[in-house]
């Protein structure tokens, strides 16, 4: 190892014991034995300008193992990134840049959030598809978008099932410019690794279509150098498998002691001296930083100006495509959508779902970097796009995705798509399966990304496929998510005017929640009222005794208990709620107005579960057990879910 690289790597060693240690709290173990790969990464061949950040064709760096955020952060600072010494000294704390995991937004250089284990992979799989979906998007972009992935990951990583989908999906479309380093120290949390994992690690990449290379000493710079630049010409996703000491340095070093508590300052003062780097706390030599500007940064700068002149060129050779380029960069396809929404005749019944298959098809038409698929459910979800290419090794310009059986994955993958710019995209499977993906839509939200899900196959009208396969709290969990939007339409009018607010915004995750069974369009339904989230389909003749809410299918379910009851002699309000999230972001004014009645006189109709509605009314018509499995009209017979019910439960408010 030369002079440079051992000060340097004892530097950033040091920066990440002082940062935790300050923080009296971190993850130590993997930061320190996890020093040298991060260091050969950026020194030797990670192609990124510190100066520009957000450049497109940068390579992109993923800390699947988010705890050793304090080594990342140290990396960031010495690379010339805006990220001083005093963010360093705020790691951990209350609105720094230096959260205690990565987060994609906050701190400039981190590429991804990161931390909920296993999940940091399938991003990165997301960002090396999108690489390659981007190459293949435009005529003549070969060297527009050219740059490797790589990502970081330890033992628990690989113990979580979303890693294995996202590696075996990875090797089965063989995207070779992903390279993964796997911190092998043997020890997790708890202890050692053999307590709880036994498998052979190799045998399993290389069974799921992998190249795997492995590094005996994890201290050893020239051997993680020649590893990486094997894996760079290979024809098929990359494990280096890196033997490390968790905790190097550390009198604890190779034990669980050190994963996760600070050193201290003796034990934090004693592993320096061991590095050779006797210097105050917080310190960074001149050569170190002289170290990463002579490499990493010179060879950052000097790809970002080639590539510029590239792209110039690349305008003027294919104008259109490169206006298209920079159009997408930001995610923005307004000025590519349908700006009025499809007619649909009153009276017409169609499922949602078979609405959202006209319009996936007319936003394909459109939109020209929008891609999706499904977890194996295309042809129920109908995310199939007519006459569409599945995206393959052989068809990197295909925008139908076949993700396989890995809801989990495909939404994290959905992440890293977006991660990368330069995609919209979708993904889709049914609305029970929605727990499977649940921590990625999270992981979307908290990033501020524009995921699009469509969740099929609703409610209990599922029938025959029985309780394991019929939606009850489910939908209640997906409102609950911090900044993600839930869309319920109750026609195809409301369908077509959820997918165009899902794909004119570009701060966060939208959900749209589609039916099996066929739905009315109703007279009532209007875009730009539905713009609201909430607004009256059906208002009353004269004065509304009570005010109906309802969602989705359960909207046509209300008008017509409305006919039923004015009937009686009972005048009452229906309004569709197709974004609870939506309402609630209107004017206090409007809102008031558009539930009507006072707080008392309000029902609240949906076929899932009551959480969440008392907000709206004290009375909900919902199921709040499990379903069954019959045919659908007698599930739906089961549970009284008729408007008789509703008429005879209104009748007993008032």
């Amino acid at each position: 190892m030369k002079t440079s690289s051992k000060l340097s790597i004892a530097c950033i060693r040091a920066l990440c014991i002082d940062e935790i240690n300050k923080a009296k709290s971190g993850h130590p173990g993997m930061a320190l034995g996890s020093a040298p790969i991060l260091y050969t990464l950026f020194t030797r061949h990670l192609k990124a300008d510190p100066h520009h950040p957000e450049w497109i064709n940068r390579d992109r760096f993923v800390l699947s193992a988010g705890h050793a955020s304090a080594l990342l952060y140290a990396i960031l600072h010495v690379a010339g990134y805006d990220l001083n010494m005093d963010d360093l000294k705020h790691f951990r704390q209350l609105d720094s840049r230096t959260p205690g995991h990565p987060e994609f937004g906050v701190t400039p250089g981190v590429d991804a959030s990161a931390g909920p284990l296993g999940q940091g992979i399938a991003q990165a799989v997301g960002l090396a598809l999108a690489e390659q979906s981007l190459k293949a998007m435009y005529d003549g972009a070969k060297n527009i978008f050219d740059h490797y992935t790589y990502a970081l990951c330890g033992d628990g990583c690989l113990q979580e099932g979303i890693s294995q989908e996202a590696i075996s999906f990875a090797g089965h479309q063989k995207l070779n410019k992903l390279i993964l380093f796997y911190d092998a120290n043997n020890v997790t949390l708890d202890g050692g690794l053999d307590l709880s994992f036994s498998e052979d690690v190799k045998k399993r990449f290389e069974a799921s279509e992998w190249n795997v290379i492995e590094v005996k000493d994890g201290n050893d710079v020239d051997d993680i150098d020649r590893a990486i630049t094997k894996a760079k010409v290979s024809d098929k996703p990359t494990l280096i498998m890196v033997h490390t000491v968790i905790g190097f340095g550390s009198v604890n070093q190779g034990t669980s002691k050190v994963h996760g508590s600070p050193l201290g300052e003796e034990d934090g003062h004693n592993a320096k001296l061991k590095y050779g780097f006797d210097y105050p706390d917080f310190t960074v030599l001149p050569e170190v930083y002289e170290d990463f500007k002579n490499s990493f940064a010179a060879r950052g700068e000097k790809a970002y100006q080639e590539w510029n002149k590239l792209y110039d060129e690349y305008a003027i050779a294919h104008p259109i495509e490169a206006k298209k380029i920079a159009s997408s960069l930001n995610n923005s396809v307004t000025t590519e959508l349908y700006q009025e929404n499809p007619k649909f005749e009153v009276g017409m019944k169609e499922a949602s779902r078979n609405t959202s298959k006209t319009i996936i098809n007319l936003l394909h038409a459109n939109i020209h970097n929008l891609i999706g698929g499904s977890a194996d459910v295309a042809g129920s979800v109908y995310t199939k796009i007519n006459g569409g290419t599945y995206f393959t090794p052989e068809h990197r310009e295909g925008r139908s995705i076949n993700f396989g059986i890995r809801e989990f994955a495909m939404a994290a993958i959905q992440n890293g798509m977006l991660l990368h710019g330069g995609l919209r995209t979708y993904v889709g499977c049914f609305l029970v399966f929605a727990d499977y993906l649940k921590p990625a839509i999270r992981m979307a939200a908290l990033s501020h990304l524009p995921a699009v899900y469509l969740f099929s196959h609703d409610s209990i009208a599922v029938g025959e496929d029985g309780p394991t396969h019929q939606p009850i709290e489910q939908l209640a969990m997906l409102r609950s998510i911090p900044n993600v939007e839930v869309f319920r339409p109750c026609d195809a009018n409301e369908v077509a005017t959820a997918y165009r607010l899902m794909f004119e915004q570009t701060t966060h995750p939208c959900c749209i929640i589609l039916t099996r069974q066929a739905l009315p369009v109703l007279p009532g339904t209007s875009s730009k009222d539905c713009e609201k989230g909430g607004y009256v389909v059906s208002c009353e003749v004269k004065e509304a005794q009570i005010t109906i809410i309802a969602s989705g299918s359960e909207v046509s379910l209300a008008v017509e208990a409305q006919e039923k009851l004015l009937k009686e002699g009972i005048d009452s309000r229906v309004v569709s709620m197709m974004s609870q999230e939506r309402f609630l972001k209107q004017d206090p004014t409007y809102i008031k107005e558009t539930l009507g009645n006072e707080y008392g006189k309000r029902i609240a109709v949906e076929m899932l579960s009551s959480f969440g509605w008392h907000r709206f009314a004290p009375h909900v018509m919902s199921i709040d057990t499990f379903g069954a499995s019959a045919p659908a009209g007698d599930v739906i017979k089961k549970f009284n879910f008729t408007s008789d019910e509703l008429v005879r439960r209104i009748k007993e408010i008032i």
